[in-house]
């Protein structure tokens, strides 16, 4: 079964045929995090997204989930942790014990960064039911200008990470033509009781709750834009009945990497996996 393609930009084709020549070495991927916060709607669910600020180098405009590159931080071992233990993580994410605790770390650092969701609590079966004061607005801002870790968070308001919230969904590496480049672990979560996201600035644009379905009609008339992995994951939610059912949903971790071919002339990235493209 030949790979479904999309015409790849013109202006990315030289040096698309570049790497492949062999003229031009590929960027070394960055480790990173994506988490889709999911909540009911009707007798579905919608998913939380953020429209990229046009000046942003890597994706702009483009509307995708909350994620980001892991930090040297994210792997600090102190984080009171709740949950599937290390071991179970690094099975499930396919990465080794050290890289798997700061993928986690990252995925809900990244999360309260960009939604203002924090999946933590004071116990091993609770969770924060409100973190829009001004003091948590401090501490979200503390994060992203690098003054405060995510461990020392937690533990300066006693707070646990719940890692038992998280779901393991899927894993994007960057085609090797670009001059960004990400090895992405998706996860996915439900909306913590009580919680509730908020316009929080940053390098989104904008942000919206979302059928995901609708979010891929918007995408095929060109309201919105979508990248690859993003638009492939919302066609894979818009296939849950609802968020139980996307929580337990049997995934694989396997490494997608969509790859650049040429054509008569014309530069194509392919859609691995054999997916079929929802755009």
């Amino acid at each position: 079964m030949e790979a479904a393609a999309i015409r790849f930009p013109g202006k990315l084709a030289d040096r698309a045929r570049d790497i492949i020549e062999g003229r031009t070495p590929p960027v070394t991927p960055r480790d990173a995090a994506t988490v889709m916060m999911l909540r009911p709607a009707g007798a579905g669910l919608e998913v939380y997204m953020l429209r990229r600020k046009s000046s942003m180098a890597f994706a702009p405009g483009a509307f995708v989930f909350p994620g980001g590159s892991v930090e040297a931080r994210d792997g600090d071992e102190e984080v009171a942790w709740a949950g599937p233990g290390i071991g179970e993580w690094s099975l499930a994410l396919d990465a080794p014990p050290a890289l798997a605790r700061a993928l986690v770390c990252a995925a809900v650092r990244e999360t309260f960064e960009e939604s203002g969701l924090l999946l933590a609590g004071d116990a091993p079966d609770t969770v924060v039911a409100d973190t829009t004061g001004q003091d948590w607005e401090a501490d979200r801002k503390a994060l992203l200008d690098r003054s405060l870790s995510l461990g020392e968070l937690l533990r300066r308001r006693r707070l646990m990470l719940r890692a038992d919230l998280l779901r393991p969904w899927s894993r994007w590496i960057t085609p090797a033509i670009e001059e960004r480049r990400f090895d992405a672990r998706f996860f996915v979560a439900a909306l913590p009781p009580g919680q509730r996201t908020r316009d929080v600035g940053g390098e989104a644009a904008a942000v919206l709750w979302i059928e995901p379905g609708a979010a891929l009609a918007a995408g095929r008339s060109g309201q919105i834009r979508l990248w690859l992995p993003t638009a492939v994951t919302l066609a894979e939610l818009a296939g849950c009945p609802d968020v139980s059912a996307a929580l337990a949903a049997p995934r694989q971790m396997t490494p997608l990497l969509p790859e650049v071919i040429f054509k008569d002339g014309t530069a194509w990235i392919t859609v691995p996996g054999n997916q079929d493209y929802p755009l």
